[in-house]
């Protein structure tokens, strides 16, 4: 069945059509070629309808508006010419011979370029006449023709702007005069083989006298117009009107106010010009008037990069006007590089927008406010039943109101911009402000010539009127009707009561103004709107009644065509001025006109009203051509200038204040940092619309394009930094910042991203962009690039920086979740495993676990010590037993390592207090890094390295076995600490095997040290599993039990499955339950979740895997290194044990060390005693060891003999400390050994009992299993992992 189309489309109205994207940027580009629609589409064909004579005057007008739209179209094409001498080839000597056919090739080029500046030159002179006739028809001393209307001024005026500017142009083009002679000279080779030349000779040399003369327009112009007769008049009311125009503001647009400023010194030097009434001119209009007009504006916007004085144009007429040249007031002018002093400062307060930025800004604030208040009435009347009365009349009076004061802002801002940039183009930094840089002028008008505080004004200003363009342009449908109607209004209240009531008061005896006044209201009453529905016939002035003079009408969205207006308008200056155009006191003075006061003031507002009325009918062209500023990007002028194809972007207006924003890091600003692409959006549109030229848009678009690529990559970058600096900022300790006393940089300034976040629809040059993809995009990239980072600074780094890379990845890590809550980016830990290769599901490998272990293979073992009491491994100061070989450091990007400076500076700071030691802080970095997947291989690469540093030892044993003495006997009391020394030495005979002897300390320190490695690694998992244990406990119903031990409170299930359980119950048991299924897995997801942690309880110890590892590794040597007693007794004579080499290994570094402090203990540290203790606990030798060690020995003796002599005599206790003198300190060291000793056996006989061993059996995978005994045979070590091989 077919849904009605009434349902349809209100099911589609309930549809929100609306995201969450934030208005950043202005209006897109307009694809309409035409923005100014105020220009009559039927050109003014309705005006004969209306009986006013006034068909030759819009036929003039119409004549004049088409040379302008021409004179426009070349304007734009001579500010475009870029010289084609440049891009012609020169041939080189060995085709000489082809010197005919290149004349040719670039006589057809050149060609097509002087056929375009043919053009020119006769568009010109017809322009010239044409304008010239019509100022001569209108200053005859009879009046025979109607006009001109004020329409037909501004065509005027408007034809005499584009003939100044092409002459301006052409004057300042100074590639045409170039290219010109190359063509002239081209000609010439050509026209040789030509016949009957000489009319383009002709042709030719006019063109060349037209190029070189300089203000050849003007002085056309000015020849056309006095050929006949004298235009003073004319001139003269074109003069009075543009003063009177500047003075009260008449102009709502700022082009119109550009183009008075512009004409108005053409037009005084051509008014003073002539032979006769040449000072009739200040009779009408006060020189002071002139001077003040021309002193408010010394620099008047012309072109995008160039602009015009009036000082400097009457300064250059002179020479060309000799009777202008008397007029000495006016040459007294200053051009703007002459202004200095005080002046110079008031003119920097008036152009720079700077300084009117307050005022700017409270405008703004107003104006918003009040837009938004005056909408919202709007729609509450659209909402209501649309009745008519005072208060739907009041609200849509009230929004006109606002439309022509937003438009208003908006020409007066935007002019602002357009009168700055010519003030900076007319006042360049001297070469002393540029710091001896060499650079080109135009980055002297615009690169260095804002500062920091003007760009930001300039970006805050383009802002407020992109945001108010917007804002306007969005409500478009909503207010035309309103806008309609106001104007209807205001019409029909002016020419249906106020014309009306004069009719019957004023004008009643004044029958030709009484005329006037009823053609008025013939041509534009609505009697269709009025309520008395009465003829106008019927509204003579006999027979009104009273009650007929009460007209009521009702508003209708009816607008007057531009005919009407234009009608209306040279009406009401026939009222005024009574076709007197030399009236004294301006068009609505009160002088001669014999109109009261009063009726003069409505009829003046009612004139200036109808001028604004074309605009605000024409909504969307004017917010279009008011937020246009694409003129800040064009350069045409200093790119000729410097003989440059292009600037760089550091050099681009639009660019710099992008950068502005980037370098500021204003959180006020970033949200506008989009705006500067609105410029790139508008002078592609005023390239391919106004100046036609697709290279110029082909430019636009590739600065554009790199322009938003490194926009893209700076504001990734930003924001990246700052989230980093937030994690930074957030992770480090908070006693440290407290106790600095600058603490406070390091707390991050708040940004706001938000707005930057939600874009998905960024428009530039017509494209549609997806900012927030790119932005997701980039950022990964960008974070697998710091981890890459991260991890090559640690592979070119020891050990000890595991610390440092342990505390910025977790910032790294911090710094993704909070973008992730923002933006869609890969998980961090896929991005983690990817840089260190580690996604494989059976690689158990990665580029930290290979660097840690290669850095412990290459310098961790071989090179640092172990001081047991501070639980640390340091760097030995003597040479390394392996050097290490490492490549520089590669210097990353600030932002990867904690975003801003001081944070970075601190975290380093931190970092140095681990770089010199390896320890506890480090293991911990090391688990976290590793991980249960990575860890277990380290493990096992770590119990390799034992087993085969225990085999490696075996023949340097047996060597050094080999030179002790077949039988040792127990050292001697008698012979006293020095016999006892003695005897040792005659013992221990290794001078032969000292390189021997030196590789078996260094190889049992490295065991030792691999060892107390074990014994770190195995306290920092314990720690980690107790914490782990505290906090899962209480959800798997575990409680503490009377014997000490854990047991579990509940029997059947645990805390956390039994609620869930309930709770999956009571929702799947609800027949509301959309999906009962996903609540009975989660159950079951539960239940297995809490075996997998009951399993993970019993996790079993390192330090005893490793210990039972290197148990077994030694059972394979025990018959070398154990003899087996053949009495059943302790043999106290044996040398080949492992004790005996081990206590003669001690007491040698033992002296060494007291004879040479620094030779081997910082060398060896307390590994070795750590590897020697091990061996022979795990062999069974520790009672041999401490019965038949040297040391021991030698601190028996030395406590024997010191008790001995303590019974003598006081006075013979003086040789008791002679005796011992000498002695002290290896007596020290050999305590100090055997209390490290007893310190390790004493671990050993804790974590590895004699009688049977107990290890934990780790899975390849890394899970723990339970607790295994077994017997300390040579089949135990069968029962480990083995090694992959």
């Amino acid at each position: 069945m077919a849904i009605p189309v009434e349902e349809a489309i209100a099911a589609l109205s309930t549809f929100s059509l609306e995201d969450e994207q934030p208005d950043v940027q202005g209006l897109a580009v307009l694809l309409s070629s035409e923005r100014y629609a105020t220009n009559s589409p039927i050109e003014y064909s309705d005006v004969a309808a209306y009986r006013l004579s006034l068909g030759e005057d819009t036929k003039a007008i119409n004549q004049l508006n088409t040379l302008i739209k021409e004179g426009k179209e070349m304007t734009s094409l001579l500010y475009t010419y870029r010289s084609c001498v440049k891009a012609l080839p020169q041939l080189p000597d060995s085709m000489k011979h082809n010197q005919a056919d290149l004349y040719l090739e670039t006589y057809q080029v050149l060609d097509m370029e002087m056929s375009h500046l043919r053009e020119i030159q006769r568009w010109q002179a017809s322009a010239a006449s044409k304008l010239a006739a019509d100022m001569q028809r209108f200053s005859r001393p009879e009046r025979l023709v109607n006009g001109p209307t004020i329409t037909h001024f501004w065509s005027m005026l408007k034809l005499l702007d584009v003939l100044l500017q092409l002459d301006h142009l052409k004057n300042a083009k100074a590639s045409i005069p170039n290219d010109f002679s190359w063509y002239k000279r081209t000609f010439t080779q050509v026209s040789t083989q030509w016949q009957d030349t000489d009319t383009m000779r002709e042709e030719l040399d006019d063109l060349q006298i037209f190029l070189s003369t300089r203000w050849a327009i003007l002085l056309n112009l000015h020849a056309e117009m006095f050929r006949t007769n004298t235009v003073e008049d004319i001139l003269q009311v074109l003069i009075v009107f543009c003063v009177e125009s500047l003075e009260l503001d008449f102009a709502l647009l700022f082009p119109e106010r550009h183009t008075l400023l512009r004409v108005l010194p053409v037009l005084v030097v051509l008014a003073t010009s002539s032979e006769k009434e040449s000072e009739s001119l200040y009779k009408r209009v006060k020189i002071n008037r002139l001077l003040n007009v021309f002193k408010n504006d010394p620099v008047i916007p012309a072109f995008p990069d160039l602009h015009l004085s009036p000082a400097a144009i009457l300064k250059e007429l002179s020479s060309y006007f000799q009777n202008f040249s008397s007029q000495t007031r006016l040459l007294a002018l200053q051009a703007p590089h002459e202004i200095q002093g005080r002046e110079l400062q008031d003119y920097q307060r008036h152009y720079l927008i700077l300084n009117h930025m307050g005022t700017i800004r409270a405008d703004h604030d107003d104006f918003s406010i009040r837009f938004a208040s005056a909408m919202d009435q709007m729609i509450r009347l659209k909402s209501s039943d649309g009745v008519y009365n005072d208060w739907s009349r009041d609200i849509k009076g009230n929004m006109y109101d606002i439309v022509v004061e937003g438009f208003q802002l908006l020409s007066r801002w935007t002019g602002r911009i357009w009168e700055q940039c010519a003030w900076k183009f007319s006042r360049p930094i001297s070469d002393s402000q540029q710091n001896s840089m060499t650079c080109f002028d135009y980055e002297k008008v615009v690169r260095y010539n804002y500062t920091a505080e003007e760009r930001r004004a300039l970006l805050e200003l383009i802002g407020y009127i992109k945001s108010i363009g917007l804002m306007m342009q969005h409500c478009d449908t909503l207010v035309s009707e309103a806008l309609w109607e106001t104007i209807h209004m205001e019409v029909q209240d002016f020419v249906q009561d106020k014309l009306d009531t004069m009719l019957r008061t004023t004008f009643r005896k004044k029958k030709d103004l009484s005329r006037i006044l009823s053609d008025m209201r013939t041509l534009s009453a609505d009697w269709m709107a009025s309520t008395s529905k009465a003829d106008p016939e019927q509204h003579s002035l006999h027979q009104e009644t009273e009650e007929m003079r009460q007209n009521t009408f009702y508003p209708r969205p009816v607008a007057p065509t531009a005919a009407q207006i234009h009608c209306l308008q040279f009406l009401i200056c026939e009222l005024v001025s009574g076709g007197n155009l030399r009236k004294v006191g301006g068009l609505f003075g009160n002088s001669g006109s014999g109109i009261p006061v009063e009726d003069l003031k409505q009829l003046e507002t009612f004139f200036y009203k109808l001028s604004f009325f074309l605009h605000i009918l024409d909504y969307t062209a004017t917010i279009g051509t008011l937020t246009d500023l694409g003129f800040l990007w064009f350069r045409e002028f200093y790119l000729e200038s410097s003989r440059v194809i292009q600037f760089p972007i550091e050099c681009s207006l639009p660019w710099m204040l992008v950068g502005h924003v980037i370098e500021s890091e204003d959180a006020g600003l970033l949200e506008s940092i989009l705006i500067p692409f609105d410029l790139y959006n508008d002078s592609a549109q005023h390239a391919l619309t106004s100046l036609k030229q697709r290279f110029l848009y082909d430019e636009i678009e590739a600065e554009a394009d790199l322009c938003f690529d490194l926009l893209a990559q700076k504001l990734n970058e930003i924001i990246f930094t700052y989230y980093k600096s937030c994690a930074a900022s957030t992770l480090l300790d908070s006693s440290f910042t407290y106790a600095c006393d600058d603490g406070d940089k390091y707390f991050v300034k708040p940004l706001r991203f938000d707005a930057i976040f939600k874009l998905r629809r960024v428009m530039v040059l017509g494209r549609t962009i997806d900012l927030r993809s790119i932005i997701t995009q980039r950022m990964n990239k960008i974070f697998r690039e710091n981890i890459d980072f991260l991890l090559e600074r640690f592979e070119n780094g020891d050990l000890c920086g595991v610390v440092e890379l342990q505390q910025l990845l977790d910032i790294l890590e911090l710094t993704h979740q909070s973008i992730s809550r923002f933006l869609e980016l890969d998980s961090y830990s896929l991005m983690l495993s990817e840089m260190q290769e580690n996604l494989s599901l059976v690689s158990y490998s990665s580029r930290i676990s290979s660097q840690i272990w290669s850095e412990m293979q290459t310098d961790f073992l071989p090179n640092f010590i172990l001081c047991n009491t501070t639980q640390r491994f340091v760097r030995s100061a003597k040479g390394t037993h392996h050097s290490s070989h490492r490549s520089s450091a590669s210097t990353g990007k600030p932002y990867f390592y904690c975003g801003s400076h001081d944070l970075t500076m601190a975290y380093q700071g931190l970092a140095g207090l681990y770089r010199d030691f390896f320890g506890v802080p480090h293991m911990f970095a090391v688990v976290k890094l590793l991980g249960s997947r990575s860890l277990p291989a380290i493990i096992r690469a770590l119990l390799d390295h034992i087993s085969s540093k225990i085999t490696g030892l075996l023949p340097k044993i047996n060597a050094l076995q080999e030179a002790l003495p077949k039988s040792i006997g127990l050292l001697s009391f008698d012979g006293g600490i020095a016999g006892c020394q003695k005897i040792v030495h005659e013992i221990l005979t290794w001078e032969a095997k000292s390189e021997v002897k030196t590789e078996v300390l260094h190889d049992l320190k490295e065991i030792g040290s691999a060892l107390y490695w074990m014994s770190i690694l195995d306290i920092v998992l314990r720690q980690i599993d107790t914490t782990q244990f505290m906090q899962s406990a209480p959800w798997l119903g575990l409680v503490p039990g009377n014997d000490g031990q854990v047991k579990h409170a509940y029997s059947d299930n645990t805390p956390f499955t039994t609620l869930l359980s309930a709770a999956s119950n009571a929702v799947t048991s609800s027949p509301t339950c959309p999906n009962p299924s996903t609540f009975l897995v989660m159950s079951k997801q539960a239940e297995a979740a809490s075996l997998l942690y009951k399993s993970n309880l019993n996790s079993g110890s390192v330090l005893e895997y490793a210990l039972a590892f290197t148990s077994a590794a030694l059972d394979r040597h025990y018959s070398k290194w154990s003899a087996t007693p053949k009495t059943g007794f302790i043999d106290i004579t044996t040398s080949k044990d492992f004790y005996r080499i081990f206590s003669g290994l001690q007491y040698s570094y033992l002296e060494d060390s007291i004879n040479n402090p620094s030779k081997k203990q910082e060398m060896l540290g307390d590994s070795v005693a750590w590897a020697g203790c091990t061996i022979m606990y795990l062999l069974g030798q520790q009672q041999h060891f401490e019965l038949f060690d040297f040391s021991y020995q030698f601190l028996n003796v030395a406590e024997v003999e010191s008790a001995t002599v303590s019974h003598y005599q006081s006075s013979e206790r003086t040789k008791s400390s002679n005796f011992l003198q000498g002695y002290e300190g290896i007596l020290e060291a050999m305590r100090k050994a055997r209390r490290l000793n007893n310190h390790v056996f004493s671990m050993l006989r804790a974590r590895c009992p004699l009688e049977d061993k107990v290890a934990c059996a780790i899975k390849p995978s890394g899970a723990p299993l339970h607790r295994m005994k077994f017997m300390n045979t040579v089949s135990a070590f069968e029962t480990l992992p083995q090694r992959v091989t």
